[in-house]
């Protein structure tokens, strides 16, 4: 993998307006001050495919389908409507297991509810023997799914399944609100002597339906472990909804930046000349990405694209200041906003399910 990155790195044609970052910018870092990444982005496979396909969202959504087409075929009326599972909204299923009362729509949620937790338990199991997931002690899941009652149920079905296995390892959810995890994490992976200087960062987390751009606020008097970090100001754009080209997709991403900017000035904040970029995949150390952004819109691991230069380009100074861009997994920044919280054991792990599955193990070292 280093021999790959360095040659990357040295690549560059005029077709490549958005190039390898300077050599200085490291990206993807695993070894931090206080906690070493074990792994992220792993892949395991079985017989039916990728293990992470089992248990992400869109998992999920296509299990409900599959049930839903057998109600249809014993002639009946599908409960929960004509509109696609992938279209329901989390209320609509959330309101069929509160109805109090046995129904159709409730039966067909609870199966493919426990047919998920089910595969959700195997694919936990599966990684709890990979080597960078030895000895893990606690698993946090975050991510959307987790955030809606159907979700939640999921999980601790899944837990419950776990210790049937014999498999001790418990879930816990993530303490932040999920738009926010993915934000707080930064303030684990900026660089430390840029911090001491500033109130604030900001950051990106971008995922295969959503992008979320915060104000970190650093909060350092309070906790200087920055447990105390929190997010003032947030912005989401669902791009899946305007299906956006990858161009247009950086493009809107430095414009919520540059409102964020805008609002920093306006309040007098002390911003950090840095932009912190958490999405999907295997990220080299020179910040492009090695495989695993799939669900990205475009060819996010082409040789012609750099994400942290192209923001870069359209950002290039923050108050006056020459922006830094640095870019990690997105399950791995969501995972770093729980360390301080993380000092009672010395292994474990994330899980974020969203559009799909991310996952990243980590280990204490201080």
């Amino acid at each position: 993998m280093a021999s790959d990155d360095r040659k990357r790195s040295k690549k560059k044609t005029k077709d490549d307006p958005d190039g390898p970052a300077p050599s200085h910018d490291v990206h993807g870092a695993r070894e931090l001050p206080t906690v070493l990444v074990e792994g992220y982005s792993l892949q395991l496979r079985d017989e039916g495919g990728f293990l992470g396909d089992q248990a992400s969202q869109t998992a999920f959504r296509e299990l409900l389908e599959q049930w839903r087409r057998r109600h249809r075929r014993k002639g009946k009326k599908d409960p929960l409507g004509d509109r696609h599972s992938k279209d329901l909204g989390k209320g609509t299923l959330d309101a069929a297991l509160k109805s109090g009362r046995a129904s159709e729509a409730t039966d067909v949620v609870h199966a493919a509810m426990e047919e998920f937790a089910e595969g959700l338990a195997q694919v936990i199991r599966g990684f709890m023997r990979q080597p960078s997931w030895k000895g893990v002690e606690r698993i946090v899941i975050g991510g959307g799914f987790p955030e809606s009652d159907v979700g939640e149920r999921a999980v601790l079905q899944a837990a419950a399944i776990l210790q049937e296995m014999g498999e001790r390892v418990p879930l816990a959810r993530i303490c932040h609100d999920t738009d926010d995890a993915g934000l707080l994490g930064w303030v684990h992976l900026a660089p430390p002597e840029l911090l001491e200087h500033y109130d604030a960062i900001l950051a990106l987390d971008i995922g295969g339906t959503n992008v979320r751009c915060g104000i970190v606020k650093l909060r350092r008097k309070r906790a200087p472990d920055l447990s105390k970090a929190k997010v003032l100001r947030r912005k989401k754009w669902r791009h899946k909804d305007d299906s956006p080209n990858r161009r247009a997709l950086v493009t809107g991403l430095a414009e919520m930046l540059e409102d964020q900017v805008r609002h920093c000035k306006k309040m007098g904040i002390r911003l950090a000349p840095f932009v912190g970029i958490g999405c999907p995949g295997l990220i080299r150390k020179d910040g492009s990405i090695a495989r695993g952004a799939q669900n990205m819109p475009g060819d996010w691991t082409s040789e012609h694209f750099h994400l942290p230069t192209a923001l870069r380009r359209q950002l290039p100074t923050i108050m006056g200041v020459p922006t830094i861009a640095l870019m990690h997994n997105d399950a791995v920044v969501q995972g770093l906003s729980e360390l301080p919280f993380m000092r009672d054991v010395k292994h474990w792990a994330v899980l974020t399910i969203g559009t799909g599955l991310g996952n990243a193990s980590y280990t204490n070292v201080v």
